[in-house]
């Protein structure tokens, strides 16, 4: 294949896909979904606990529903539902003893969770929820079972039942919650066929399974199927549909050369694609691994909240003997104290605190996976709200890291698509990136590419053909000279112009006359000029960092709107610029694509990765943006706002809520004949962890 020289500009940065996954789709989305959140019990100093280890929402929903049959003749035979209803229950013998018996039952079954739970609490010196818990149905049982012994007083068996019940209740609405969250995750997972059509030797067709496909293999994606892994397209042109996985909503042109993802739906083309990664090594395993790895991580706002609720656990405890020792100082029955006491350590769980923050991170960390932004790190998110500075690499990131013609003029004898058509034709079967920069530009503006003859390679200079007994050449300002041709004063002005921008000049020769100028560079991307505008609607400031020429850099600067341009900086003094930066009290954020970026991302307060860059980058980056939008990036900053009003609210509501439920639950207002049961007080802190899920699900109405 002939190959073109001109003279031109840096090549591009190589490019890599999408980020290798170290865990399967599958197993990765697995993973996110059994994952259950971090209590507040679980801060410990080096990490976390999980209140819920071992827990399931299958499991929640059998125990609520045995222990809801179990209760039922614990309070048809217990003292408060017939005192409420004025009945009296069937009396035989020992039919006073039924209370306790399927209490006890409701006690171990049902509070089997919680008393584990707390175990696995105090074991870890972190008392919280499950130790309030546990201490407030353990108080009761063996109140109970002194009572039903000969102590006397009043047995709690009916409160001690309903309370069972509606924690579990309680617990099995939040884990499906959570559940729910992070359903979007699982799905993934399910979107990849089980069989692909593989291209055999013989050019027969023959269905296996997914999981016997090999990197090399030739697979068929037939029109409206799910492509089964990540390849390049050899044969075919369709249309794909990704936006499952990039949250592109417009259906994208594939055909040969071009990579598509595994779980992506093809339009209504046939394909033969190359499979180029299976199972583990898919985009699709790759951003449920990371996605998981996000929910899972611990952010500030969830240290905080653990911090909060390991204090309202001290709180309550202390309340609630503080309610035990006044009441039997005021001289109250032990039965009453104990029941003021039980309701103070149900009613204070920081059940609403433990649920505010893990919620508010599936929700945010699954809906930006579905608007192409890929979170790794937690705290990435978290500090994008506070951002003062967006510094954007500029190739690759605000330019596309491809050449193509960003201005062309004519002496008048051509129109502009014929001079395309020309160059493209000439250049056609040249790799060189200013070749494939002539050729791309003429095939996206929609130029029909002729077949030239007698093509020859002009060494240092360009190439030459013969069209309809026409000779057309393509070339730089070697080639001029050498013909001794002149420019129109047209033609010498936006030449002018063009290396005033450090861009590249190729011009097109037709039988020795010179038609057509080329002004040659990097293309900035169609959405940079928006990005930059959102990011200045959020009071953004943006700074472009580049090791290209002042020139080059003040004119995408200028066309786009930017604020500050770092020009001609080389790759180790990109970490010094963002120094600089954070130096002068600026909250920074880095974008960029190359492994040069990579140091400059890991410095900044939010390192950007771009998801068409390379390993390096991506692996350095807090968030990866799927798409290469740099529109995403303010995509980015309101997520996190959003995100952050949210745990905000949470938080408020299950704080205020404790301030005045537990005098409340303590008895303060028992002289004017309100007072609070047991039971009461479990309704009321379910409740308030119902209200803090609904705040959070509405996060997903947020408008990125």
């Amino acid at each position: 294949m002939a190959e073109t020289h001109h003279e031109h500009s840096e090549p591009p940065p190589g490019q890599v896909a999408a980020p290798d996954a170290n865990e399967g789709a599958s197993s990765a989305a697995a993973h996110a979904h059994d994952m259950h959140h971090q209590h507040p019990s679980g801060a410990a100093a080096g990490g976390s606990h999980d209140a819920h280890a071992g827990h399931s929402v299958a499991m929640f929903r059998d125990k609520f529903w045995i222990s809801l049959l179990l209760m039922i003749p614990t309070l048809f035979w217990g003292h408060m539902l017939q005192r409420t209803l004025g009945y009296r229950a069937p009396a035989f013998p020992g039919s006073t003893y039924l209370p306790a018996v399927f209490g006890i039952a409701v006690f171990f079954y049902g509070g089997s969770p919680f008393l584990r739970g707390a175990v696995r609490e105090l074991r870890d010196r972190m008392p919280g929820m499950m130790t309030l818990i546990s201490l407030a149905i353990s108080v009761a049982f063996v109140f109970s079972i002194a009572v039903t012994l000969g102590y006397q007083g009043t047995p709690l068996w009916d409160e001690l039942s309903t309370l069972v019940v509606i924690m579990i209740l309680g617990h099995w609405i939040e884990m499906r919650s959570i559940a729910q969250a992070q359903g979007a995750l699982h799905e993934l997972a399910k979107l990849l066929p089980a069989q692909a059509m593989l291209v055999t030797g013989d050019a027969a067709i023959e269905n296996v399974p997914l999981s016997t496909l090999e990197e090399g293999d030739i697979v068929l994606v037939t029109p409206g199927a799910a492509i089964p892994a990540d390849g390049v397209v050899r044969e075919g042109a369709s249309t794909v549909n990704e936006s499952m996985l990039t949250g592109e909503s417009r259906p994208v042109v594939k055909k040969k050369g071009d990579k598509v993802i595994a779980a992506s739906v093809n339009g209504n083309g046939s394909l033969r694609v190359e499979v180029t990664g299976t199972g583990d090594r898919t985009a699709l395993a790759g951003i449920t691994r990371l996605v998981a790895q996000a929910q899972s991580s611990r952010s500030r706002a969830q240290a905080l909240a653990d911090r909060a609720a390991f204090i309202l656990t001290v709180v309550a405890i202390g309340s609630a003997i503080a309610t035990l020792v006044v009441w039997l100082a005021l001289g109250a029955t032990w039965a009453f104290a104990i029941e003021r006491v039980v309701t103070v350590l149900v009613i204070a769980c920081p059940h609403a605190l433990g649920l505010a923050i893990p919620l508010v991170i599936a929700i945010s960390t699954t809906l930006g996976a579905r608007n192409g932004l890929l979170v790794r790190n937690r705290r990435g998110l978290e500090e994008a709200r506070r951002l003062d500075t967006v510094v954007f690499d500029k190739t690759g990131t605000l330019t596309r890291g491809e050449f193509r013609v960003v201005e062309l003029v004519t002496d008048g004898t051509l129109t502009e698509m014929d001079a395309l058509s020309l160059s493209a034709g000439v250049e056609r079967d040249s790799e060189h990136m200013i070749a494939r920069g002539i050729v791309e530009s003429a095939r996206e503006r929609g130029a029909q590419i002729p077949t030239v003859k007698d093509f020859r390679a002009l060494p240092g200079r360009g190439a030459e053909g013969c069209l309809d007994g026409r000779v057309v050449a393509v070339g730089g300002p070697a080639l001029l000279a050498e013909a001794g041709a002149r420019l129109s004063p047209a033609l010498a002005e936006a030449a002018g112009r063009a290396r005033g921008r450090s861009q590249a000049t190729v011009y097109l020769l037709v039988d020795g006359g010179v038609r057509a100028m080329f002004a040659i560079a990097d293309e900035v991307r169609e959405e940079s000029r928006e990005a930059v505008q959102r990011l200045h609607d959020q009071r953004v400031r943006v700074v472009m960092l580049t090791g290209d020429a002042r020139a080059v850099a003040s004119d995408v600067a200028k066309n786009l709107g930017i604020d500050t341009v770092f020009a001609d900086v080389l790759p180790e003094q990109k970490v010094d610029k963002i120094e600089e930066l954070k130096r002068q009290g600026e909250r920074v954020a880095m974008v960029g694509d190359g492994v040069n970026d990579a140091p400059a991302l890991v410095s900044a307060d939010v390192g950007i990765a771009i998801g068409a860059g390379t390993e390096v980058a991506v692996q350095a980056g807090d968030v990866v943006l799927i798409r290469s939008d740099p529109r995403d990036v303010s995509r980015l900053i309101a997520l996190s706002r959003a995100s952050y009003r949210k745990m905000l609210q949470n938080l408020w509501w299950a704080a205020g809520y404790n301030v005045v439920a537990i005098p409340l639950a303590a008895g303060v207002l028992q002289p004017w004949g309100i007072v609070l049961n047991p039971a009461a007080g479990a309704v009321l802190m379910s409740l308030s962890t119902i209200i803090v899920a609904a705040n959070a699900q509405l996060l997903r109405r947020t408008s990125l």
